[in-house]
């Protein structure tokens, strides 16, 4: 056991903690997490009171090389998880694209990379979860067990049908190189077809794909971005320093690109630029880059710039200096099925200038923990898989991630995030909650659970000690 994996004891300490802490918040007070970092793209309410102590719940507790499994606490970051796994070779299923989300923060508010074309998102590779409830009990949730509806209602939830303590997930053997190939297209319905094909058959002429996804600079410069894992030897390229990953995407020719990296460093390809977003604080004009620490160089970094701005509005008072308007932030990762990319992708470029735009194909995982676990087929039809964010099973998706802003318009907050929300809808798509939300009561419950997240909250939180899902990702509470 390595000083990562942190064993049994220190585990239970943690958790000792955190119940001790629920039971120091006073009855009647919301419960939140005494957390001082988020991956969330919202503002949140300023509060003073007292937070559950999760602060020794943050490592990998055991990870078991022959059954490819890891026991870890809910709120180790995927950096911490992915470090001590691959000592034993292994990583994640899926492992999203910043160093600092947490895998509680993943499943409970879900996540997506380029493994989930083949192994859907975060929460699929979840065997089980220990759950601190809204009533302050520890429970474990199994897709076989008496559980099993919060099992597959957690995902999406935010931390507002408990907080994840414990999972023990899936772990996928990887060798240590991903060789890359970028394939230019020139229309978003070129995009939309490849991606389909590539994602259906796992194979681009003769040679297996292992991750996939792409980058839409505008409607006529695109760029599917395959990766193959192998053991075999060779030079690698670093875009930790002076490079920059998604500008090494682009290129003239009919062939695809090729490059190599070291699977640490594909893993983490988007985090050193937080994407592209890094643009924001000049990080990408080389005579700023030069002097840049290489230790800022990350999300986390970025981060507590954003945080400041949130905190003092410099942006808004930059702009008001030179005259322009307040921006409104877009910053959002969509869903739509994979036939409605194009119609989705050119509708935004037309409306919305907002560029590159990060695409993703995805399909729920098969075999599901529903057919794995439930105890009879007829039980397995009978249960909606992940009810608060649902999929249908067997169908691709493709996610679009997009992350900047645009000019207020006057009068009417939220006016563009609105008119994202609708189109998404009218594509038979959902988005994530991570950012600004605005949508009416009657059409968030359609999209997010509904009677069912209701009757979850009437079990597992009867007192209402948590705050309610569209109080946080809409009301921002």
């Amino acid at each position: 056991m390595n000083a990562s994996e942190y064993g049994d004891l220190a585990f239970d300490r943690g958790r000792r903690k955190l119940l001790e802490s629920y039971r120091s918040i006073p009855d009647g007070a919301n419960v939140r997490l005494a957390k001082k970092t988020s991956n969330l793209f919202r503002k949140r309410a300023e509060t003073s009171a007292p937070g559950l102590d999760v602060s020794e719940l943050h490592r990998v507790i055991s990870v078991d090389p022959h059954e490819q499994t890891a026991q870890v606490a809910g709120m180790c970051t995927y950096e911490e998880l992915v470090a001590t796994t691959l000592r034993h070779g292994l990583v994640p299923l899926v492992v999203p694209q910043l160093k600092t989300i947490t895998l509680g923060g993943a499943v409970t508010g879900l996540g997506i990379e380029s493994t989930s074309f083949r192994n859907g998102l975060p929460h699929e590779s979840v065997l089980e979860m220990e759950i601190l409830t809204g009533n302050g009990e520890l429970v474990v949730a199994r897709p076989d067990n008496e559980h099993r509806d919060l099992f597959f209602g957690f995902p999406n939830s935010y931390g507002t049908l408990g907080y994840s303590v414990r999972l023990k997930i899936k772990l996928e053997r990887v060798p240590p190189y991903v060789e890359l190939r970028h394939i230019r297209v020139h229309s978003t319905r070129e995009l939309q077809d490849l991606m389909a094909q590539i994602a259906e058959d796992r194979d681009y002429r003769g040679e297996r794909v292992d991750y996939l996804d792409g980058v839409v600079f505008t409607a006529d410069e695109a760029y599917v971005v395959l990766g193959r894992q192998t053991d075999e030897p060779g030079p690698v390229s670093d875009y930790t320093d002076a490079n920059i990953y998604y500008r090494s995407i682009q290129h003239d020719g009919a062939e695809p690109k090729r490059d190599r990296l070291t699977i640490s460093d594909y893993l983490w390809r988007w985090d050193t630029d937080w994407f592209w977003c890094s643009r924001a604080f000049g990080a990408q004009n080389p005579r700023i880059r030069r002097f840049w620490p290489a230790r800022y160089l990350r999300s986390s970094f970025y981060w507590k710039l954003i945080g400041y701005d949130q905190r003092w509005d410099i942006g808004d008072k930059l702009n008001a200096r030179k005259g322009l308007p307040p921006t409104e932030r877009v910053v959002q990762d969509i869903e739509v099925p994979i036939d409605a990319t194009a119609d989705f992708v050119d509708w935004f470029l037309a409306e919305i200038p907002i560029e590159p735009l990060w695409v993703c194909p995805l399909k729920l995982a098969e075999p599901s923990p529903i057919e794995v676990g439930a105890p009879t087929p007829e039980a397995a039809a009978a249960v909606r898989p992940w009810t608060l964010y649902p999929l249908e099973r067997g169908k691709f998706y493709v996610n679009v991630g997009f992350w900047s802003g645009v000019p207020v318009t006057p009068g009417k907050p939220g006016h563009t995030n609105r008119v994202i929300e609708r189109k998404v809808s009218e594509l038979g798509g959902h988005k994530s909650l991570y950012s600004e939300s605005f949508y009416p009561p009657e059409e968030f419950d359609a999209l997010y659970g509904g009677e069912t997240y209701d009757a979850l909250r009437r079990r597992y939180d009867p007192t209402r000690r948590l705050l309610d899902l569209y109080e946080k990702a809409v009301k921002r509470a």
